[in-house]
């Protein structure tokens, strides 16, 4: 028997053509359960493929594409020789310098708040897309006697601070490293600096209880590091690969300073993420699985009811082994039909969610509804892995069949 009849029997059985009733209705039970374990991963997939990139597009507002960063020590000075070989690189689309370190805030009404101060320049929102989250005042950086700065939302509220007043200050606090420890006068134990603020950002908690941006020049000043940066930000160009970028410049600026990408820097995150996607499509594969008990039972029960066939087949010189392909061509046929009808379903849900917002996020959050973003690489996982099952729940029925002897099938033993 050659593949062509193997193809033709497994299609007529998966018809149920010629079989009694209890055949095509447990097949169809099958079907149905492996085409909604198929429509779950399917959304599982895409729900958190939506919820990783929207968490991606916000922490690009903080984390760059690449950044470099003193192997040793929290500041240094760029040397120009540095900078030769950050210019260099062939996927650098811009970069930028920023200096960041932790401080005391308050205004005239407001208690003390630490949090991080960055020091940037205009590149800085080129490279870091905070721009959009800038939800009042005007967002801009100005270096003047007076300089501006931009605030989280968190910090905002807890302050008390209205941007759009025009008296509104801030102070900023930082420890005064110049002065003999023993003998400080709480007076002098910081330097401080006045700034006005100009904008406030809402991205997410993280980073709306955690910065404020200021011009870098100011935060030099004010932090006693002339010329002195914590870290430059990197933005590649469009389809050029982070880790072959990294390693590019690892290789040439050596190891006093540390190059990490993106997901480098917020690992924890996106392991968590990652993890969760994969756990979840461990438990549907269970539940797939156990869905697939009642196919090894179906096909049992197809291989008691054609066993005159496959006996017809044996006098002509079938061996054992080409019946038993046909068995598991047919869990695998069930699989897929099942599994492509619930793939189907779970992808035009998708698109529904996507386009109309079916399914709201209760409470206060950045997104009205639960993000989706089918990717084909997750469909070729699901296709797959219905195939497997469904050749897996075949192999028993296959091994009745080609362990079966031709006396006992012709004699309906």
């Amino acid at each position: 028997m050659n593949n062509y009849l193997v193809g033709r029997l497994a299609l007529r059985y998966l018809r149920g053509k010629g079989t009694a009733n209890a055949v095509p209705i447990l097949s169809r039970i099958s079907m149905v359960a492996i085409a909604v374990s198929s429509c779950a991963m399917i959304i599982l997939f895409s729900v958190f493929n939506g919820f990783e990139g929207l968490v991606d597009g916000l922490y690009k507002a903080f984390y760059p594409d690449i950044k470099i960063t003193a192997t040793k020590g929290k500041f240094f000075v760029p040397e120009k020789q540095l900078l030769q070989k950050i210019t260099q690189l062939d996927a650098l689309e811009q970069h930028t310098m920023v200096l960041e370190d932790n401080v005391l805030i308050n205004t005239e009404e407001g208690d003390y708040l630490p949090v991080s101060i960055k020091g940037v320049d205009k590149n800085y929102f080129d490279i870091n897309d905070v721009a959009p989250y800038i939800t009042k005042g005007n967002g801009s950086l100005i270096d003047a006697p007076i300089p501006t700065l931009i605030i989280g939302q968190h910090i905002a509220a807890n302050l008390g601070v209205d941007v759009d007043n025009v008296f509104a200050r801030i102070m900023v606090f930082y420890p005064n490293t110049k002065v003999d420890v023993g003998n400080v006068s709480p007076t002098d134990a910081f330097q401080s600096m006045i700034f006005k603020p100009d904008g406030v950002f809402m991205v997410q908690e993280e980073f709306n209880s955690k910065y404020i941006l200021a011009p870098i020049g100011k935060v030099q000043e004010l932090l006693g590091q002339a010329k002195a940066i914590s870290s430059i930000d990197l933005k590649l160009k469009p389809n050029y690969s982070l880790e072959k970028a990294k390693k590019e410049l690892q290789q040439n600026l050596g190891t006093a300073y540390t190059v990490n990408t993106r997901y480098e820097q917020n690992k924890a995150v996106y392991m968590v993420m990652h993890s969760e996607k994969w756990a979840g499509y461990a438990i549907l594969l269970f539940v797939l699985l156990i869905a697939s008990f009642n196919m090894v039972s179906a096909l049992s029960l197809l291989v008691l009811e054609k066993q005159k066939d496959m006996g017809t087949l044996r006098t002509m010189g079938i061996l054992p082994s080409q019946l038993s392909k046909v068995i598991l061509l047919e869990g695998v046929l069930w699989s897929l039909v099942g599994g492509s009808a619930g793939l189907l379903l779970g992808l035009l849900l998708c698109w529904a969610q996507t386009q109309f917002k079916l399914i709201k996020i209760q409470g206060a959050f950045i997104i009205d509804a639960y993000p989706v973003a089918v990717q084909w690489t997750d469909v070729i996982v699901v296709l797959m892995t219905i195939s497997v099952v469904g050749f897996v729940a075949a192999i028993y029925p296959a091994r009745r069949v080609a362990s079966q002897k031709l006396n006992e099938i012709m004699g309906g033993k």
